[in-house]
């Protein structure tokens, strides 16, 4: 079984619903987001687990089956739209793996509540991450090591260097 990564409420009950099919068909999960209340949308970032490209024929395979299989659950009672995507050159950093997998890049952490120094949001360099927590080197020099469990929200931010990174035709570079 692939790392998951966490969600709470809607989105939780929504991964639960999908991400086992999600792996059994070659893919994981990068993120579950519900926007909107009326008629929400529901928003699908996945990987490809084989680290190949995902492309629109991919997209349209995870639309499928998602929708499919939330037609089944039904745990949104109104009209809903789904959206597929990848996650994107500035992805969203969800997974231990992807904070690993970007060490030496640029990111931006919002954290639930004050961590160190008080503050909510850093941006900095990646250095390291496990299960417990993700250090980077602060815009402020400083290096912190941020518990994962405070973190709301993490991403990518969009550099010449991961631009490049995620660009150069060898097997090593990451999915985008």
């Amino acid at each position: 079984m692939a790392e998951r990564p966490h969600h709470t409420g809607l989105e939780g009950r929504i991964a639960e619903t999908i991400a086992a099919s999600l792996e059994a068909q070659g893919y994981e999960l990068v993120r579950v987001q519900v926007m909107g209340t009326e008629s929400p949308t529901v928003q699908i970032m996945a990987d490809r687990a084989d680290g190949a490209r995902f492309g629109i024929e991919d997209c349209e395979a995870v639309s499928h089956l998602v929708s499919a299989l939330l037609d089944v659950d039904d745990p949104i009672p109104t009209a809903w739209t789904l959206e597929v995507s990848s996650p994107g050159i500035d992805r969203p950093l969800t997974r231990t793996k992807d904070f690993c997998a970007y060490a030496g890049f640029e990111a931006k952490i919002e954290l639930a509540a004050p961590g160190p120094g008080g503050r909510k949001r850093f941006t900095g360099t990646l250095i390291t991450a496990d299960e417990a927590q993700v250090t980077m080197k602060a815009d402020t020099g400083d290096t912190v090591s941020l518990p994962r469990a405070d973190i709301r929200k993490a991403k990518l931010l969009l550099t010449d260097a991961l631009i490049a990174f995620t660009t150069q035709p060898t097997d090593e570079s990451p999915r985008i």
